[in-house]
Protein backbone atom coordinates (compact mmCIF):
# COMPACT_ATOMS: atom_id res chain seq x y z
CA UNK A 1 0.00 0.00 0.00
CA UNK A 2 1.08 3.33 -0.82
CA UNK A 3 0.44 6.36 0.93
CA UNK A 4 1.51 8.75 -1.37
CA UNK A 5 -0.83 10.94 -2.53
CA UNK A 6 -3.82 9.97 -0.08
CA UNK A 7 -5.85 13.29 1.27
CA UNK A 8 -3.06 15.55 0.27
CA UNK A 9 -5.34 18.16 1.58
CA UNK A 10 -4.60 18.66 5.27
CA UNK A 11 -7.08 20.13 7.86
CA UNK A 12 -10.61 18.83 5.22
CA UNK A 13 -12.07 16.73 8.27
CA UNK A 14 -11.89 13.82 6.50
CA UNK A 15 -9.51 10.25 6.59
CA UNK A 16 -9.42 6.86 5.12
CA UNK A 17 -9.75 3.91 6.78
CA UNK A 18 -8.88 0.45 6.09
CA UNK A 19 -11.55 -1.57 6.72
CA UNK A 20 -10.54 -5.41 8.32
CA UNK A 21 -12.12 -8.38 9.76
CA UNK A 22 -11.28 -10.38 13.56
CA UNK A 23 -13.92 -13.19 14.42
CA UNK A 24 -16.62 -12.27 11.55
CA UNK A 25 -16.17 -8.25 13.21
CA UNK A 26 -15.23 -5.41 10.58
CA UNK A 27 -12.95 -2.68 12.23
CA UNK A 28 -11.11 -0.37 10.80
CA UNK A 29 -7.43 1.42 11.11
CA UNK A 30 -6.43 4.85 10.11
CA UNK A 31 -4.81 4.39 6.32
CA UNK A 32 -1.70 7.20 7.65
CA UNK A 33 -0.89 4.39 9.90
CA UNK A 34 -0.83 1.66 7.53
CA UNK A 35 2.77 0.85 5.52
CA UNK A 36 2.10 -2.06 3.83
CA UNK A 37 -0.73 -5.19 3.56
CA UNK A 38 1.08 -8.62 3.17
CA UNK A 39 0.61 -12.07 3.55
CA UNK A 40 1.52 -14.16 6.47
CA UNK A 41 4.66 -14.79 7.11
CA UNK A 42 6.66 -17.47 9.24
CA UNK A 43 6.57 -16.48 12.59
CA UNK A 44 9.13 -17.11 15.18
CA UNK A 45 8.24 -17.47 18.62
CA UNK A 46 9.52 -15.54 21.46
CA UNK A 47 9.77 -17.39 24.74
CA UNK A 48 7.54 -15.44 27.78
CA UNK A 49 6.36 -12.93 25.52
CA UNK A 50 3.10 -10.82 26.19
CA UNK A 51 0.09 -12.84 25.27
CA UNK A 52 -1.14 -10.42 22.68
CA UNK A 53 2.48 -11.43 20.97
CA UNK A 54 2.75 -14.07 18.17
CA UNK A 55 5.74 -13.63 17.90
CA UNK A 56 8.18 -11.59 15.46
CA UNK A 57 9.00 -11.77 12.00
CA UNK A 58 11.91 -10.15 9.75
CA UNK A 59 10.64 -7.98 6.66
CA UNK A 60 13.97 -6.12 4.71
CA UNK A 61 16.07 -6.55 7.44
CA UNK A 62 13.95 -5.16 10.24
CA UNK A 63 12.52 -7.52 13.12
CA UNK A 64 9.27 -6.75 13.86
CA UNK A 65 6.47 -7.85 16.91
CA UNK A 66 3.39 -9.15 15.75
CA UNK A 67 0.23 -9.05 17.28
CA UNK A 68 -2.63 -11.27 17.33
CA UNK A 69 -5.39 -9.35 16.97
CA UNK A 70 -8.15 -12.38 18.10
CA UNK A 71 -5.77 -12.11 21.39
CA UNK A 72 -6.16 -8.61 21.90
CA UNK A 73 -10.02 -8.63 21.34
CA UNK A 74 -11.02 -11.84 23.10
CA UNK A 75 -11.69 -14.05 19.96
CA UNK A 76 -11.43 -17.62 20.04
CA UNK A 77 -8.54 -19.52 18.42
CA UNK A 78 -9.07 -20.61 14.84
CA UNK A 79 -7.67 -23.07 12.00
CA UNK A 80 -5.34 -20.93 9.65
CA UNK A 81 -6.88 -19.50 6.55
CA UNK A 82 -5.76 -17.64 2.98
CA UNK A 83 -7.64 -15.11 3.67
CA UNK A 84 -5.93 -13.78 6.95
CA UNK A 85 -3.40 -11.00 6.33
CA UNK A 86 -0.32 -9.39 8.16
CA UNK A 87 -1.16 -5.19 8.55
CA UNK A 88 2.24 -3.83 8.72
CA UNK A 89 1.87 -0.46 11.19
CA UNK A 90 3.51 2.74 12.12
CA UNK A 91 3.00 5.15 14.57
CA UNK A 92 4.62 6.17 17.91
CA UNK A 93 7.90 6.01 16.38
CA UNK A 94 7.73 2.01 16.07
CA UNK A 95 6.88 -0.43 13.47
CA UNK A 96 4.56 -3.21 14.39
CA UNK A 97 2.20 -6.15 13.06
CA UNK A 98 -1.11 -7.10 13.24
CA UNK A 99 -2.19 -10.34 12.34
CA UNK A 100 -5.62 -10.13 11.14
CA UNK A 101 -8.65 -12.44 9.62
CA UNK A 102 -8.81 -10.31 6.38
CA UNK A 103 -8.75 -6.63 4.62
CA UNK A 104 -11.43 -5.77 2.58
CA UNK A 105 -11.76 -2.48 1.90
CA UNK A 106 -10.88 1.10 2.23
CA UNK A 107 -13.28 3.93 3.25
CA UNK A 108 -12.74 7.63 2.92
CA UNK A 109 -15.00 9.66 5.51
CA UNK A 110 -15.17 12.54 7.42
CA UNK A 111 -14.51 12.50 11.16
CA UNK A 112 -17.85 13.94 11.90
CA UNK A 113 -19.69 10.30 11.30
CA UNK A 114 -17.84 8.89 13.46
CA UNK A 115 -19.43 8.75 17.05
CA UNK A 116 -18.21 8.14 20.38
CA UNK A 117 -18.91 4.66 22.06
CA UNK A 118 -21.47 4.92 24.50
CA UNK A 119 -20.76 4.72 28.21
CA UNK A 120 -23.35 1.86 27.97
CA UNK A 121 -21.67 -1.07 26.11
CA UNK A 122 -17.73 -0.15 27.10
CA UNK A 123 -15.60 -0.03 30.10
CA UNK A 124 -11.95 1.04 31.10
CA UNK A 125 -10.66 -1.83 29.17
CA UNK A 126 -12.53 -1.15 25.78
CA UNK A 127 -10.08 -0.79 22.90
CA UNK A 128 -13.31 0.80 20.41
CA UNK A 129 -12.42 4.72 20.18
CA UNK A 130 -15.16 5.02 17.66
CA UNK A 131 -18.38 3.72 15.36
CA UNK A 132 -19.03 4.31 11.88
CA UNK A 133 -22.61 3.19 11.08
CA UNK A 134 -23.05 2.30 7.51
CA UNK A 135 -26.74 0.91 5.74
CA UNK A 136 -26.46 -2.49 6.90
CA UNK A 137 -23.35 -2.77 9.43
CA UNK A 138 -21.06 -0.66 11.52
CA UNK A 139 -17.42 -0.62 11.66
CA UNK A 140 -15.66 -0.18 14.50
CA UNK A 141 -12.68 1.87 15.31
CA UNK A 142 -9.59 0.61 17.50
CA UNK A 143 -7.34 2.58 19.83
CA UNK A 144 -4.07 0.73 18.61
CA UNK A 145 -1.93 3.22 20.74
CA UNK A 146 -3.50 1.79 23.85
CA UNK A 147 -2.89 -1.99 22.62
CA UNK A 148 0.62 -1.31 22.05
CA UNK A 149 0.63 0.55 25.82
CA UNK A 150 -0.88 -2.63 27.08
CA UNK A 151 1.85 -5.10 25.65
CA UNK A 152 4.50 -2.36 26.64
CA UNK A 153 3.78 0.18 29.48
CA UNK A 154 6.93 2.14 28.65
CA UNK A 155 6.02 3.24 25.50
CA UNK A 156 3.86 5.37 27.22
CA UNK A 157 3.79 8.73 28.49
CA UNK A 158 5.71 8.57 31.57
CA UNK A 159 5.20 11.05 34.97
CA UNK A 160 8.80 9.60 35.42
CA UNK A 161 10.17 11.83 32.72
CA UNK A 162 8.99 15.18 33.02
CA UNK A 163 10.63 15.00 36.57
CA UNK A 164 14.26 14.44 34.27
CA UNK A 165 13.25 18.25 33.78
CA UNK A 166 14.19 19.07 37.39
CA UNK A 167 11.97 21.51 39.71
CA UNK A 168 9.40 23.35 38.14
CA UNK A 169 7.56 26.29 39.17
CA UNK A 170 3.78 26.12 39.09
CA UNK A 171 2.25 28.29 36.53
CA UNK A 172 -1.26 29.63 36.27
CA UNK A 173 -1.51 29.90 32.53
CA UNK A 174 -4.10 27.92 31.12
CA UNK A 175 -3.83 24.97 28.16
CA UNK A 176 -6.72 23.67 26.21
CA UNK A 177 -6.15 19.95 25.80
CA UNK A 178 -8.48 17.81 22.91
CA UNK A 179 -7.61 14.08 22.87
CA UNK A 180 -10.14 11.60 22.80
CA UNK A 181 -8.25 8.36 24.61
CA UNK A 182 -9.65 8.96 28.28
CA UNK A 183 -6.07 6.60 29.26
CA UNK A 184 -3.94 9.74 27.78
CA UNK A 185 -5.81 12.35 29.28
CA UNK A 186 -5.33 11.00 32.78
CA UNK A 187 -1.58 10.21 31.61
CA UNK A 188 -1.44 13.91 30.34
CA UNK A 189 -3.36 15.53 32.99
CA UNK A 190 -0.57 13.66 35.64
CA UNK A 191 2.02 14.74 33.67
CA UNK A 192 1.46 18.15 32.89
CA UNK A 193 0.21 18.85 36.76
CA UNK A 194 4.10 17.66 37.18
CA UNK A 195 5.23 20.29 34.54
CA UNK A 196 3.21 22.70 36.28
CA UNK A 197 0.52 23.32 34.20
CA UNK A 198 -2.63 22.44 36.47
CA UNK A 199 -4.87 24.98 34.67
CA UNK A 200 -5.86 22.66 31.78
CA UNK A 201 -9.85 22.31 30.22
CA UNK A 202 -9.54 18.78 28.51
CA UNK A 203 -11.92 17.89 25.51
CA UNK A 204 -12.75 14.48 24.14
CA UNK A 205 -12.56 15.64 20.77
CA UNK A 206 -11.84 19.01 18.51
CA UNK A 207 -15.73 19.82 17.82
CA UNK A 208 -16.08 20.61 21.51
CA UNK A 209 -12.58 22.54 21.93
CA UNK A 210 -13.03 24.40 19.44
CA UNK A 211 -16.76 25.10 20.64
CA UNK A 212 -15.29 26.37 23.89
CA UNK A 213 -12.69 28.09 22.29
CA UNK A 214 -15.19 29.83 20.24
CA UNK A 215 -17.40 30.88 23.12
CA UNK A 216 -14.56 32.64 24.56
CA UNK A 217 -14.18 34.76 21.89
CA UNK A 218 -17.66 35.47 21.93
CA UNK A 219 -17.41 37.19 25.67
CA UNK A 220 -13.68 38.05 25.32
CA UNK A 221 -12.31 40.29 22.51
CA UNK A 222 -8.48 39.35 23.61
CA UNK A 223 -9.23 35.73 23.74
CA UNK A 224 -5.09 35.10 25.02
CA UNK A 225 -6.90 36.41 28.65
CA UNK A 226 -7.89 33.57 29.21
CA UNK A 227 -6.43 30.66 27.18
CA UNK A 228 -2.69 30.33 26.38
CA UNK A 229 -2.11 27.82 25.12
CA UNK A 230 -4.19 24.11 22.91
CA UNK A 231 -2.68 20.99 22.45
CA UNK A 232 -4.92 18.59 20.36
CA UNK A 233 -3.90 14.87 18.96
CA UNK A 234 -5.02 14.33 15.37
CA UNK A 235 -7.13 11.36 15.61
CA UNK A 236 -10.47 12.21 16.79
CA UNK A 237 -14.13 11.61 16.03
CA UNK A 238 -16.35 14.54 15.12
CA UNK A 239 -13.79 16.98 14.51
CA UNK A 240 -9.67 15.76 14.15
CA UNK A 241 -6.76 17.94 14.99
CA UNK A 242 -5.41 19.32 11.54
CA UNK A 243 -8.92 20.76 10.78
CA UNK A 244 -9.12 21.85 14.90
CA UNK A 245 -5.57 23.55 14.04
CA UNK A 246 -6.80 25.09 10.61
CA UNK A 247 -10.36 26.72 11.90
CA UNK A 248 -8.31 28.23 15.16
CA UNK A 249 -5.78 29.54 12.83
CA UNK A 250 -8.81 30.88 10.42
CA UNK A 251 -10.55 32.41 12.89
CA UNK A 252 -10.05 36.07 13.49
CA UNK A 253 -10.06 36.19 17.14
CA UNK A 254 -8.08 32.58 17.60
CA UNK A 255 -5.59 32.65 15.42
CA UNK A 256 -2.79 33.92 17.11
CA UNK A 257 -3.72 31.00 19.57
CA UNK A 258 -0.53 28.58 19.55
CA UNK A 259 -1.19 25.34 18.53
CA UNK A 260 0.97 22.14 19.80
CA UNK A 261 -0.65 18.79 17.34
CA UNK A 262 1.35 15.77 19.60
CA UNK A 263 -0.11 12.69 17.85
CA UNK A 264 1.66 9.33 17.40
CA UNK A 265 1.48 10.21 13.69
CA UNK A 266 3.57 12.71 13.54
CA UNK A 267 6.35 11.33 10.97
CA UNK A 268 9.02 13.54 8.45
CA UNK A 269 6.39 11.91 6.06
CA UNK A 270 3.73 13.76 7.92
CA UNK A 271 4.97 17.01 9.13
CA UNK A 272 3.56 18.43 5.82
CA UNK A 273 0.09 18.42 6.89
CA UNK A 274 0.31 20.37 10.21
CA UNK A 275 2.45 22.70 8.33
CA UNK A 276 -0.21 23.67 6.02
CA UNK A 277 -2.70 23.98 8.76
CA UNK A 278 -0.44 26.88 10.35
CA UNK A 279 0.53 24.53 13.43
CA UNK A 280 3.42 26.19 15.51
CA UNK A 281 4.93 22.63 16.40
CA UNK A 282 3.82 19.00 16.18
CA UNK A 283 5.44 16.67 18.35
CA UNK A 284 5.11 12.95 18.26
CA UNK A 285 3.58 10.72 21.01
CA UNK A 286 5.01 9.64 23.45
CA UNK A 287 7.57 12.47 24.17
CA UNK A 288 6.11 14.54 26.38
CA UNK A 289 9.75 16.25 27.49
CA UNK A 290 9.62 17.80 24.11
CA UNK A 291 6.16 18.48 24.85
CA UNK A 292 6.59 20.24 27.79
CA UNK A 293 9.85 22.22 26.95
CA UNK A 294 7.52 23.53 23.31
CA UNK A 295 4.99 25.13 26.03
CA UNK A 296 7.61 26.83 28.14
CA UNK A 297 8.73 28.33 24.68
CA UNK A 298 5.49 29.06 22.88
CA UNK A 299 3.62 31.27 25.91
CA UNK A 300 6.77 33.24 27.68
Amino acid sequence: MNNNGILLESGTNELEIVEFEVNNNKYGINVIKVKEIIQPAAVNQVPHSHPFINGIIQLRGEVLPVIDMRSVLGAVKKETSPQEKFIVSEFNKQKVVFHVDNVSMIHRISWDQIEKPSDMYQNGDTKIIGVIKREDDMLLLLDFESIILDINPESGINVGMVKKLGKRDRSSKQLVVAEDSPLLRRLLSDTLSEAGYDNVEFFENGKDAYSYLESLSVSNDNVEDSVQLVITDIEMPQMDGHHLTRRIKEHASLKKLPVVIFSSLITDDLKHKGNQVGADDQISKPEINQLITTIDRLIL
